[in-house]
């Protein structure tokens, strides 16, 4: 049914308007009934629908509908499968068209800054790129099912901390590259219908307050046309933020900001036009769903395989040594750890499912291959039990193999708070050394929500990364360990040796009222690699039950134009004995120099599925933000010519191929000549080299060899050349007599030359 959006808003009283702009309860807007406006129900739920139909709140306190808990996304990051989002976000949207919901309040796609946020188990990647690739699949497949999608938190909302009032400090240049770009890479390609901001300020100013943000980036520069809602309670003034963009506050105000909005504009505070925007906005989003498909019916137990089988897919063979992994039809074998019955899939807060089930380890495998279970220790805490640690070991020591489920617990890492160290409970880790000690055959399972320290990592030979992997996490594990299945993912985050290792160490979570983002765009991967330092497990990282080989990467161009496409290809061949796929990263490398970048940036990824002796090519296409970065100056992307280096590895510190290719920048930044131009920068013009390279050859020759030894140990010919070219022009003032007005000449015609 066909609306006149326009001519709804002209029936409607300022009152209604400003009504229109707040949250009816806690889970609705508010409805017009005259005028057949319906109230529309969203809800929360990345990683599964957590509808609450009885009073609302947005930690979990109480309970939502039985429905289907998914990986979260610091699992389906480790995927690398656009697909596989897309198909998570079409079962979420039809669970959500069955329900009656007609917005779901995700995907969260913020940066992982820290491994010690409490949220980070609800976030993709410390890498933009891939966060925003993963975002847009999964937006793509919520709204394939007439369902809006909300992605969030817009922006910076990268600690639990003071998230409420803190402001995060960062230049222009890290907020577009990192922290920034996962969201306009998923509003530009999915198009979502709404987008969630944040509670935290941005360099002082209130995000929900933002015009910068909410007006002028978002909907100026990326196109965005649905509507702007707050987080629950993240609105300080009210007037303001609906000046700035915000259009949609929730939850349910009591109708105090509502006469607020109402008052400014009877008031003239606040263009009656403004108002009308933003309801004619939430309007048609309601619309969107309401005029859309019927309701429409889902399967729980279709969807509870389909979550085992994207625990398969994320899950990361982080270690393997001798083959220890797959168990096979090995007899006798030790499931250690409470996590192996009471497997922790999920984490705590808003997104927190009420599971119609929950399968673990120990029911999969049992009947099924021959395993002997003990407690170890409780999942609940950090407690020792001797005796408990005791039967685990005498167990573990008498079997084949021993299986240690290990992890987090709930209060470990939850929404509202963020972790204090990035260790495992200590009865875990001494579990699992007194295992490793009599049981040369120990392989760890990993429960966890971002990465953790792992003291005894040399003295286990496998690892097996599960993440919060859904309510199907047990029978995956089970299925990876014994070889029904090959693992295949990789990590989206870097597992660094210690907390202290991580580029914002000394800068999280700041003081409380501001956090200072010191490390800029060294965030991850970008920085270990930079600093060369050594990490437990890097960046894109996994490993397969076969082996790949990479051969033949080339581009379709090895000189080109920045506003030109390059295709990039290369062959990968399974030369293992077993199916497996593998994913495959292609990373840019800047070897122009003209600005301080990472070694290398992800700008790509493909997952191949292979046969044994199967080759198949891995295909990339890069444009003009491939090899840009963010000028503050400018205000836009930028490239710099010269040489690029494209790189494909299996992980950032597994580079297998490089071939290079030089590009042309079309809109180069305009060089002007002052006197602080310095030779080294004027000779890097190809319109003022010759001139230069003379100028230097007149005014600064080669001096003449010093009288004396220590006179030569002292200024060295290298010294003196290294000197002279650093040297501004003004210098010429100083050191070879030229007056003001023979300097501003020069400037001049050097100006001139380059136009």
């Amino acid at each position: 049914m066909k609306r006149s959006i326009e001519q709804l808003v002209a029936q409607m009283t300022l009152e209604e308007k400003a009504g229109m702009c707040s949250g009816g309860d806690f889970w609705h807007l508010k409805g017009v009934e005259r005028l057949g406006i319906p109230a529309v129900m969203v809800s929360d739920g990345p990683h599964g629908l957590r509808k609450q139909e009885q009073e609302g709140d947005h930690l979990g306190v109480n309970d939502s509908i039985r429905a289907v808990c998914f990986p979260t996304a610091c699992a389906t990051a480790a995927s690398f499968d656009t697909g596989l989002l897309e198909t998570l976000g079409r079962v979420l949207g039809a669970e959500c068209r069955a329900q009656g919901v007609g917005v779901l309040l995700g995907p969260a796609l913020n940066i992982k800054r820290s491994p010690l946020c409490g949220r980070n188990f609800e976030y993709f990647s410390e890498d933009p790129y891939l966060a925003g690739q993963l975002a847009a699949a999964q937006i793509k497949g919520i709204q394939s099912q007439g369902v809006g999608a909300s992605p969030k938190h817009f922006a910076a909302n990268n600690q639990e901390y003071h998230r409420l009032t803190c402001s995060a400090q960062i230049d222009p240049r890290t907020l577009r590259e990192i922290y920034l770009a996962p969201f306009e890479a998923a509003v530009k390609a999915a198009r979502p219908w709404t987008v969630m901001c944040s509670y935290n300020k941005i360099n002082g100013e209130q995000v929900s307050e933002s015009k910068a943000l909410l007006t002028d980036i978002l909907r100026g520069e990326w196109g965005f046309d649905g509507y702007v809602m707050s987080d629950w309670g993240a609105v300080n003034d009210r007037v303001k933020g609906l000046c700035a963009g915000l259009d949609l506050e929730m939850p349910a105000s009591g109708g105090s900001t509502d006469r607020q909005i109402a008052a400014a504009v009877r008031e003239g505070r606040l263009p009656e036009a403004v108002l009308d925007r933003a309801v004619g906005r939430i309007l048609d989003v309601i619309f969107r769903y309401a005029d859309g498909q019927g309701a429409a019916e889902f399967d729980l137990q279709a969807h509870h395989e389909l979550a085992v089988r994207m625990a398969r897919e994320c899950a990361v063979l982080l270690k393997n040594e001798g083959g220890v992994l797959p168990l096979g039809q090995r007899t006798r074998v030790a499931f250690v750890g409470e996590f192996a019955q009471k497997p922790r899939f999920q984490g705590g807060g808003s997104s927190h499912i009420n599971a119609f089930r929950a399968e673990s380890a120990w029911e999969a495998a049992r009947g099924r291959y021959e395993v002997q279970y003990a407690r170890g220790f409780s999942a609940g805490g950090d407690e020792a039990d001797e005796a408990l640690m005791r039967e685990a070991v005498e167990l573990a020591a008498g079997c084949w193999a021993a299986v240690v489920f290990a992890g987090l617990p709930d209060s470990f890492e939850c929404e509202g708070y963020d972790r204090s160290h990035m260790r495992l409970p200590g009865c875990q880790n001494e579990l699992i050394r007194r295992v490793a000690a009599v049981q040369p055959n120990t392989v760890v399972v990993l429960h966890n929500g971002s990465p953790v320290e792992l003291p005894w990592a040399d003295e286990v030979p496998a690892i097996l990364e599960l993440y919060l992997a859904g309510q199907g996490a047990g029978r995956a594990a089970v299925e990876l360990l014994f070889g029904e299945a090959n693992p295949c993912g990789k990590l989206a985050e870097t597992f660094p040796l210690r907390v202290q290792d991580n580029p914002s160490y000394l800068n999280f979570p700041g003081n409380g009222d501001t956090v200072e983002y010191r490390e800029g765009v060294f965030v991850g991967y970008r920085y270990y690699d930079k600093k060369e330092a050594p990490v437990r497990f890097a960046f894109g990282h996994g490993l397969s039950y076969t082996s790949f080989a990479y051969s033949g990467l080339r581009a379709d161009k090895t000189a080109v134009r920045d506003d030109e496409p390059v295709t990039v290809r290369l062959e990968v061949t399974n030369t293992g004995a077993r199916a497996g796929k593998e994913i495959v990263q292609l990373y840019v490398a800047d070897c122009t120099g003209a600005e301080v970048r990472p070694e290398k940036e992800l700008k790509g990824f493909v997952k191949l599925e292979l046969e044994p002796g199967e080759t198949k090519t891995a295909e990339f296409v890069l444009d003009r933000r491939s090899f840009a970065w963010y000028d503050p100056q400018r205000g836009s992307w930028t490239c710099a010519s010269g040489r690029y280096g494209l790189l494909a590895g299996a992980s950032s510190r597994d580079i297998r191929q490089r071939v290079e290719i030089e590009l042309t920048c079309t809109d180069p930044k305009p060089y002007v000549v002052d006197a602080n131009s310095r030779y080294d920068d004027l000779l890097a013009q190809p319109a003022l080299r010759e001139f230069m390279l003379r100028l230097l050859e007149k005014e600064y020759p080669p001096a003449p060899p010093a009288e004396s030894g220590a006179a030569r140990a002292a200024i060295t010919p290298e010294m003196q050349q290294r000197m002279d070219r650093e040297a501004p022009l003004r210098s010429l003032r100083s050191f070879k007599g030229y007056t003001q007005e023979q300097l501003d000449g020069l400037i001049a015609r050097l100006n001139a030359m380059l136009r």
